[in-house]
């Protein structure tokens, strides 16, 4: 009997401390939506036996149904275009590690089942010297080549961003996180800033300007030697109660903010098996501002030093182009967000044959904020290609 109890006190004292170890997970500051508050960022858990250290953990799986029709050819595929695991350690209260390990487009086309990768995976050190102006991150964390690429894709409008963003993404460094050290901070959340200094580009993601990768190229495949990259950006927001304090397109009819900025960015040396070398530079301008419900946001890239065909004799020029966009949230119809968007991207500048543009409509449903999502959208190209897609999101 005695040790019947002591079990029970055992059982008793854990429930007791597993209650007041402080598990979080919904974001009190969230709408109430159709199936409840939206959570936070992962699922929190706070340690018991030391102050300040933390530990969060969640998932982030996102599936699009989607319907491909050209010319000559009408196809359907189904597949997931985000798996991912979610981590972060915190060593105190402003000294903590996030990564994740991620399998993408799982079934799209023919990739099978993929295999798992590293993505986010650095160190942030915040405040180091008690101001906001002066923090660090270190290692593999997102560089500001575009505001939509740096907004987290559980947090976008539309999960395929701009096809010139996607360019943007892998100009200057792979998959705008490759190796990379940071500073960053701001003044007061009325100007903001980034710069960084890391690993620069990676020949599979190397694109010309009629998007073959140079991994593809019929010689000459790979970079035999490249130069760190070297860049930074910064961000204004000028109009007192309108300032951006976090980045995200997906704002649930709550507040407003206005913002612009502008960012630039350079590879000194590039060079391929071959001995062909040139550089590349890339300029970013960026302009978002929602109130309540409305949100509109636009960029322009330029790209510098892009190469015409990597098939044939060296030829470098420029690209430009842009999109703008739109989200108009209507908490009254059960959060039904109905959102549009236009992109223009110029290839080779001077050259035929290489613009291009798409119109997209479509609509998101925020059954709980980015936690649980559907969307539905229409894509048409300037070729005549369309693309209809059916998505949804579940993220904690």
């Amino acid at each position: 009997m005695n040790s019947v109890k002591s079990l029970v006190t055992l059982l008793g004292g854990a429930t007791l401390a597993l209650a007041s170890n402080d598990i979080t997970i919904l974001d009190a500051k969230s709408p109430q939506f159709l199936l409840g508050q939206a959570t936070h960022i992962n699922m929190l858990f706070n340690a018991q036996d030391t102050q300040g250290m933390w530990l969060k953990m969640g998932i982030r799986v996102q599936s699009s149904l989607e319907n491909s029709v050209t010319a000559t050819d009408s196809q359907w595929d189904l597949y997931m275009r985000r798996t991912r695991l979610e981590v972060e350690a915190g060593f105190t209260p402003l000294t903590f590690f996030t990564m994740d390990i991620r399998n993408d487009k799982v079934n799209a086309d023919d990739a099978g089942e993929g295999s798992f990768s590293l993505g986010d995976a650095y160190l942030t050190v915040k405040k180091p010297f008690d101001t906001s102006w002066l923090n660090f991150k270190l290692y593999r964390a997102k560089i500001d080549v575009s505001r939509t690429q740096t907004v987290k894709s559980a947090y976008v409008i539309m999960y395929d961003r701009p096809a010139i963003s996607d360019e943007a993404a892998q100009f200057i460094s792979h998959n705008r996180r490759a190796t990379n050290l940071q500073a960053y901070g701001h003044i007061d959340h009325k100007i903001a800033y980034q710069i960084a200094l890391g690993d620069a580009t990676q020949s599979s993601k190397l694109h010309d300007a009629n998007t073959l990768a140079l991994s593809k190229a019929t010689s000459n495949k790979t970079i035999t030697k490249q130069s760190l990259f070297v860049g930074g950006s910064v961000t204004l927001s000028p109009f007192e109660g309108w300032e951006e304090k976090s980045k995200t397109e997906t704002y649930f009819g709550q507040g407003k903010h206005a913002a612009l900025g502008i960012g630039a960015w350079h590879v000194p040396s590039i060079t391929r098996e071959g001995g062909d070398t040139f550089s590349r530079t890339l300029l970013n301008l960026q302009a978002s501002a929602h109130y309540e419900g409305l949100f509109v946001q636009a960029e322009y890239f330029y790209f510098d030093g892009v190469v015409r065909s990597w098939n044939s004799a060296l030829a470098l020029g420029q690209s430009n182009g842009g999109y703008v966009t739109g989200e108009w949230v209507i908490p009254a119809w059960g959060y039904i967000a109905p959102f549009g968007r236009y992109e223009n991207w110029n290839r080779f500048i001077n050259e035929a044959g290489y613009n291009s543009s798409v119109k997209t409509v479509g609509f998101n449903w925020y059954l709980r904020g980015n936690t649980t999502k559907l969307g539905l959208n229409y894509s048409l190209e300037s070729s005549n290609e369309s693309t209809f897609r059916v998505t949804s999101q579940w993220f904690f």
